[in-house]
Parts: C-alpha cells; sequence; structure tokens
C-alpha cells in the first residue's frame, strides 16, 4: 500500500478488525519511511450483471426498496426488511462468485421474501415473474398452498385437509341456498 504523506511504495499493517458484519476490514498501517499512520479498509466486491450486460456493485438499498414496495400495507417492520436484506446479500456472497445476474438476486429474495409475508411474496413474484394472466396468479397459489412455508401462520392455523376445505366450502354454499331460500 502506497503511503498518502511521503508516497513510499510500502507499509506494514500494524491493526485488522472486520467491520460491517464482517463484509470488510480495517486496517492500521504504518509506513516505515515516514512513520506516519493511516487507515485502509478492504471490501471483498460483489458486483451484479444486469439484463442488459452492464454491471454494477450490490446495494443492499435496491433490495429494501423493492421489497418494501411488495410489503406496502402489509404488517411488515423495517427490521425484518433490513433483515431479509442481509439475508439475500450473505446468500449471495456465499456462492463464492464476485459477478452474478441479476435474476439470481431476484431468486435470492423469493425464498426469505416468502417466510415473512406470502402476500408481499406474491407481490414481488407477479412482477419479477412478469405474470401476464389470472392463471399465472392462480398457479402461484396453489404453489403456496402445495408447499407450506415453514413461518407461515395462516398455514398452522388451516387443516391440511382437502376434505375439511370442501366440506367449509359445501356448508357455505349451503348457507348461501338457505339464505336465498328464506328471501323467497
Amino acid at each position: 500500500m502506497i503511503c498518502p504523506f511521503c508516497r513510499y511504495e510500502d507499509s506494514r499493517v500494524v491493526d485488522s478488525r472486520p467491520i460491517e458484519d464482517g463484509t470488510q476490514i480495517r486496517r492500521r498501517r504504518e509506513c516505515p519511511q515516514c512513520s506516519q499512520r493511516f487507515s485502509t479498509q478492504e471490501v471483498a466486491l460483489l458486483n451484479i450483471i444486469k439484463r442488459s450486460g452492464a454491471t454494477e456493485p450490490f446495494s443492499r438499498e435496491k433490495v429494501l426498496v423493492g421489497v418494501r414496495k411488495a410489503c406496502q400495507g402489509r404488517p411488515v417492520n423495517e427490521d425484518d426488511l433490513v433483515l431479509l436484506a442481509q439475508r439475500v446479500e450473505e446468500t449471495l456472497r456465499s456462492t463464492g462468485q464476485a459477478e452474478i445476474e441479476a435474476q439470481e438476486v431476484g431468486m435470492a429474495i423469493l425464498a426469505p421474501l416468502r417466510e415473512l409475508d406470502e402476500v408481499a411474496y406474491l407481490r414481488y413474484a407477479s412482477v419479477y415473474r412478469n405474470f401476464a394472466s389470472l392463471e399465472d396468479f392462480e398457479g402461484e397459489i396453489a404453489l403456496l398452498r402445495a408447499i407450506p412455508s415453514s413461518h407461515s401462520p395462516a398455514q398452522s392455523n388451516k387443516s391440511n385437509s382437502p376434505i375439511t376445505e370442501k366440506n367449509s366450502t359445501t356448508t357455505a354454499t349451503q348457507s348461501n341456498k338457505t339464505l336465498m331460500n328464506q328471501n323467497n
């Protein structure tokens, strides 16, 4: 590392410590020529390859903006969103790749978002996967019902038995017919 004071081409590390959740390292250095001390920060870069082919650094803030839109009006707090963005970054970094396709970022968002809020997940998936018809939504909802999320509070209150669902639908239909007969 070049000394910023005397431009000597070497320096020695006096102290190192991780910062920013361990994604960066702060190093305190000393120049052997002029004895001045200075600090540096090392960051492992994670670049996103956009559809256009351009690359840009990964941004947790961009993840938060997209997920906030999907969670608008939902009972999700800001801390949960920040943790989701951190999980997404950790998932992407764990691949060991320095450059990742933008599509993989979207895929990395889907699983933790579903655990957080299934309605927000459906909103995000509809935009991300370009749902074009009601059938696209119905197919995704069928998948949500077929494979329950481990953290879904709605699933824990419902019976997974198709007979129960059919019986409740039949009962509701019978109740509607009874009401119609009483009104006539």
